[in-house]
């Protein structure tokens, strides 16, 4: 086969043996993680009676995404990458099984509930990044998107099957079998860790971990004049200081911050707008739900196929699924949004993994970890404040014109960005001339 069309393969990650196991221990712990969610909510509700005490675990668990994910970033940084994967994996595992017997026993009130939820928030904040960048050392750096849209697809299907087995599972044997199956999980990931090896090419940095290879810095500022030099330190603010310095990373940020707050959200856009202005049902917002999860597997696929993506490439996409929402927004019945769906789905994976790829492979690779972990607190952010945005846009204009209004600020605003760096880039410069010079000067000898 020639390289070229080796090497567009989606599937091109998996040629690597460590990158097979990695995907299969992904999909092992997806299943338990979505088996668990599946019924979470409701022993919840269960416990304590109140939808209210619901949301509230789930933000308890959030926070410290939004407080620590520097810290935790730093931490990837600075220990060894798969003894920090393993150790995290083992910890959350053990939080599950944790859960698991005090279900069990009967003795799981709102209090313990919410001290468990807050340690697994914890504990993810240095597990998230940790597993991203070790399923990246598993491969050579043009491969990494086909590794990430591999494990976007991993995801899909293991949130597929663990909602299936979450049913299953409580129904013949209880709600604390679906922790103890989920803490599992993480222990046949932690099992796997220490026998995944780095592809060729990649390095050892200082604290052990495997780090792919990356270009020397250059000799000079006049070669990289939008980043400083960095030194090997591990303090948590130069990762925040690199990522603000880098104009890439803050373009990325803007335009998929712009893109979670005003469109996205279509579990909750999407379902208003079915089940009122096209007056359908449960049933039908399943079907949309359904052509949502098919889209994203053939996004992850496509995204798959990128070598180098850009954050031209990502705004571009986002801008498409902008105008693709405004369309859907004026949708004049239920069929005419689902052909609108499946692209919208389409898209914003495509970007997704176009993105991600940057995000992961643009720093130095000292510098990975805090960089991710900067991003984890944006995100978070991000997610807290779509859906009350979302929510008082749908109050004030409708479904529709929440998904118009959305999509016309997403790809104006993308639109807008890119014609002022477009105008800063062609900006005209005077150069200094040998003849210019002669002229502006008085020659040498004569009086001023």
């Amino acid at each position: 086969m020639p390289p070229v069309a080796a090497s567009r393969s989606p599937w091109r990650s998996l040629k690597y043996r460590s990158m097979r196991w990695w995907s299969v221990a992904n999909f092992v712990s997806n299943a338990g993680t979505w088996m668990q969610l599946t019924v979470q909510n409701l022993l919840v509700l269960q416990i304590t009676g109140s939808a209210a005490a619901t949301g509230l675990s789930m933000s308890v668990q959030a926070a410290p995404a939004l407080l620590m994910s520097l810290a935790g970033g730093a931490a990837v940084d600075r220990w060894p990458r798969r003894l920090t994967a393993a150790v995290s994996q083992s910890l959350l595992g053990a939080i599950a099984f944790a859960t698991a017997a005090l279900v069990a026993t009967g003795r799981l009130d709102l209090t313990i509930l919410m001290v468990l939820a807050a340690l697994t928030g914890i504990v993810a904040t240095v597990d998230g990044p940790a597993c991203a960048l070790l399923g990246n050392d598993l491969v050579p750096p043009d491969d990494v998107p086909s590794a990430i849209g591999v494990g976007s697809l991993v995801h899909s299907a293991g949130r597929l099957a663990g909602a299936a087995l979450g049913g299953v599972t409580v129904g013949f044997l209880g709600t604390a079998a679906a922790y103890a199956a989920n803490g599992m999980s993480f222990l046949f990931v932690a099992a796997v860790i220490p026998f995944l090896r780095p592809a060729y090419g990649v390095l050892r940095g200082a604290a052990g971990a495997a780090h792919p290879a990356v270009p020397a810095a250059p000799a000079s500022a006049s070669a990289a004049p939008d980043v400083e030099p960095v030194g090997q330190d591990m303090t948590v603010r130069q990762g925040l200081v690199f990522f603000m310095r880098r104009p890439r990373l803050v373009a990325l940020a803007g335009i998929t911050g712009i893109s979670a707050v005003f469109g996205r959200n279509y579990n909750l856009t999407l379902a208003v707008l079915v089940t009122g202005p096209l007056a359908g049902g449960a049933g039908s917002f399943g079907t949309v739900s359904t052509v949502l999860a098919v889209g994203g597997i053939v996004g992850a696929v496509l995204g798959a196929r990128l070598r180098q993506p850009s954050v031209r490439l990502v705004g571009m996409l986002a801008a498409t699924g902008g105008l693709l929402q405004v369309v859907a927004g004026f949708s004049p019945s239920f069929a005419v949004l689902l052909v609108l769906v499946l692209p919208m789905a389409i898209v914003e994976t495509v970007s997704d993994t176009a993105g991600t790829t940057v995000l992961q492979t643009d720093p130095p690779a000292h510098l990975r970890g805090r960089v991710l972990g900067v991003w984890g607190s944006i995100s978070t952010t991000w997610g807290l404040a779509g859906p009350p945005a979302l929510g008082l846009v749908m109050e004030l204009a409708g479904a529709r014109g929440a998904l118009v209004l959305g999509g016309l600020v997403i790809a104006g605003s993308i639109g807008a960005g890119s014609l002022l760096r477009r105008r800063r880039s062609t900006a005209p410069v005077v150069l200094r001339t040998e003849e210019h010079d002669a002229t502006a000067r008085p020659a040498l000898g004569t009086a001023a």
